[in-house]
């Protein structure tokens, strides 16, 4: 079976191969021209897909050594995303799929996460995943392929979402979670403490009031921009320890409920090393196994749609021609 995946549900155009034989390519074509902006500009993202997803698909199949007349079905997408970045993926695997008769795989966003850790490692089921990125936070128990129970989510910002908009506040380039990650292993973990909210209920998330708090804490300095020049990465490493503390105290609790053994972490802040570092520790401590994808896999890429679209293809869940795009959905909703 050889699988083609696409995936174009934010700011970066990718494909990738996925076969029998596992990942075969995985190619990502990122957007740099929201950085000026401090974020993802909606209507841009979808121009650059359109103008990248040929070329990016096309690239995958040759680093494969594959034809086009080879590849068995099209994975692609479903959502959660932006609407236009979406509609370009799915439009553009449609068209493939009519063109050649393959049949479609429309694939949830959250659980190709989740499953990017069977790119090269098989977790154990059940397990309970903590998937973590710019727009989801999510803790997931995965009692079998595709067989979910959400048991908790953020009320409000994401844990990656945190990261960045603190980042803008700081005055660091967009995206700011690999450089607060970068500047946090310099910093004082325990330089201020910064809160960390719903701690007391079981598993659910807010980080709203994180970037508030550390708003006014800058406000209350005398000089603000001597003040970061002075202590920028102690604060980047306390805002660090305030979100991780609160995403592994969850997973803590979410092990402990469910009594799983296995435990993954997911998504693009699942790149952490903060977070990796106190996953192991965690993991150790309850004596669970612990699986998170090598970082190529972390962020948004196809070879996590590809391996989720193998799956899947393996249990006959195919999708049909009339599959639409949804900029929000849940794990496993399709």
């Amino acid at each position: 079976m050889k699988i083609l995946g696409i995936e174009s549900s934010c700011d970066e155009t990718a494909a990738a191969v996925y076969t029998d034989d596992g990942l075969q390519s995985n190619i990502i074509a990122s957007q740099s021209i929201h950085e000026q902006y401090g974020g993802v500009v909606p209507e841009l993202a979808s121009r650059a897909h359109h103008k990248t997803i040929w070329r990016t698909v096309r690239q995958a199949l040759e680093e494969s050594d594959s034809n086009i007349k080879e590849i068995d079905a099209v994975a692609v997408t479903q959502g959660p995303g932006l609407m236009g970045s979406l509609l370009v993926g799915l439009c553009f695997a449609k068209g493939l799929c009519l063109a050649r008769d393959i049949p479609l795989i429309g694939v949830n966003h959250m659980d190709a996460h989740i499953y990017a850790n069977f790119i090269e490692h098989r977790p154990k089921y059940p397990f309970v995943s903590l998937t973590v990125s710019g727009g989801h936070t999510q803790l997931v128990q995965v009692t079998g392929p595709f067989e979910h129970e959400l048991l908790g989510q953020t009320r409000d910002d994401a844990a990656g979402e945190a990261f960045d908009k603190i980042g803008k506040i700081l005055g660091l380039p967009y995206p700011a979670g690999p450089e607060i990650d970068r500047r946090s292993k310099k910093g004082d973990p325990l330089f201020h403490d910064f809160p960390q909210a719903l701690l007391h209920e079981d598993f659910e998330f807010s980080f709203s009031g994180l970037k508030t708090s550390v708003k006014y804490f800058l406000e209350d300095q005398a000089n603000i921009e001597e003040f970061l020049s002075d202590y920028l990465n102690d604060i980047c490493a306390s805002v660090s320890e305030a979100i991780t503390e609160v995403l592994i105290k969850k997973l803590r609790n979410a092990v402990e409920h469910t009594g799983v053994r296995t435990i993954v972490l997911a998504g693009g802040v699942s790149a952490n090393s903060m977070l990796r570092r106190k996953a192991k520790r965690l993991a150790k401590e309850v004596e669970c196994e612990l699986h998170i994808p090598k970082l190529a896999y972390c962020t948004d890429n196809a070879a996590m749609i590809a391996v989720t679209g193998y799956m899947m293809a393996q249990r006959g869940m195919y999708s049909d021609m009339n599959l639409k795009p949804f900029a929000n959905l849940n794990s496993s909703e399709r």
